[in-house]
């Protein structure tokens, strides 16, 4: 098995100098070619500290210890009949081999959310079951790895030699579609499926993510695997303590007409309990998705609004047949 299959790229002088740089010019096409050829990458020099990746793991730990009444305070309406919140929130394991919670942009107030009526602009109320300073930490990381999926973005529009700001009209907080979450395995007595390529046992189904990038943080104990678009073999994405997965998705593949195609990825069933944390870096609900965004400066944006596209993509998936 080939170590460096998944490539490790420095990201430190983009966020540093921005995008003109000799040296962040040089990351930018490292950015393109591991998104081209494998997409997926680990970037280190992301500017998000070990201690703050530690505590926002401490906080999914103390949640996931809590009493199952006082996680499903949290949960949908589909597994609690007093909430009213059917997008975001906790889920059990008995759904599909592992536990979840989905948390929204944590600058959504409970006012804003009932005065938007969108189906996926939700007021979780987090401090049903998480205390103060937990929720500081959620908001605090959410913050950062938002910025830092604007910054990653903003790399593929230079690519296009577009105008950076106009990320702004893609991604808007408040009407952001990105998802901070967590997916605890437990013991898992038996596998979700087995692979019907080469029957491997797996604890998280293959499949493409929705949005723009996924930026996650993977445990020691691993087990995600990449597939190898050419030879359609399997890779494991090694863990890095310093580093964050990176990896496209279908938004970006219909934005740049196939260009960055979405990856097949997997977990692998472990029998030890773990913990990983995805951010789904999403368009806001109302960005019109148009193939001439990234292709022409006039765009005249006329495409498929972002809220319809997920719609789509979710359905694929059993924790979200709500």
């Amino acid at each position: 098995m080939k170590k460096n299959f998944i490539p490790t790229i420095n990201i430190s002088s983009i966020l540093k100098n921005g995008f003109e740089t000799p040296k962040s010019l040089k990351t930018i096409k490292k950015i393109k070619k591991a998104c081209v050829d494998i997409g997926f990458f680990q970037v280190t020099g992301h500017g998000v500290s070990q201690k703050k990746i530690r505590n926002v793991c401490n906080v999914g730990n103390k949640f996931f210890n809590l009493t199952e009444e006082n996680k499903k305070k949290l949960s949908p309406k589909k597994w609690n009949i007093k909430n009213t919140n059917v997008y975001r929130g906790y889920f059990p394991s008995d759904v599909n081999g592992k536990e979840g919670l989905d948390i929204g942009d944590l600058k959504v107030t409970k006012n804003y959310a009932k005065k938007i009526k969108n189906q996926y602009i939700e007021y979780l109320g987090l401090n049903k079951s998480i205390d103060k300073k937990s929720i500081k930490i959620l908001s605090d990381y959410f913050d950062q790895i938002f910025n830092l999926g604007d910054s990653l973005f903003k790399s593929i529009i230079k690519l296009y030699n577009k105008d950076i700001d106009s990320s702004n009209k893609v991604f808007s907080r408040l009407k952001t579609l990105s998802t901070l979450r967590f997916n605890y395995y437990p013991n898992q007595t038996k596998p979700v499926e087995f692979s019907k390529q080469d029957k491997v046992a797996l604890g998280c189904e293959t499949h493409v993510d929705s949005g723009i990038f996924t930026i996650l943080y993977q445990d020691r104990k691993g087990g995600l695997q990449v597939q190898n678009r050419k030879n359609k073999k399997w890779y494991d994405v090694p863990f890095n303590k310093k580093a964050l997965v990176v990896n496209t998705g279908r938004a970006l593949e219909f934005l740049t007409r196939g260009k960055f195609k979405a990856t097949n990825h997997r977990v692998l069933w472990n029998k030890k309990e773990r913990m990983s944390i995805p951010f789904f870096f999403e368009p806001s609900y109302d960005f019109k998705m148009s193939k001439s965004f990234l292709n022409h400066a006039n765009s005249k944006n006329d495409g498929l609004i972002y809220e319809k596209f997920l719609n789509q993509s979710l359905k694929k998936f059993i924790e979200y047949q709500r």
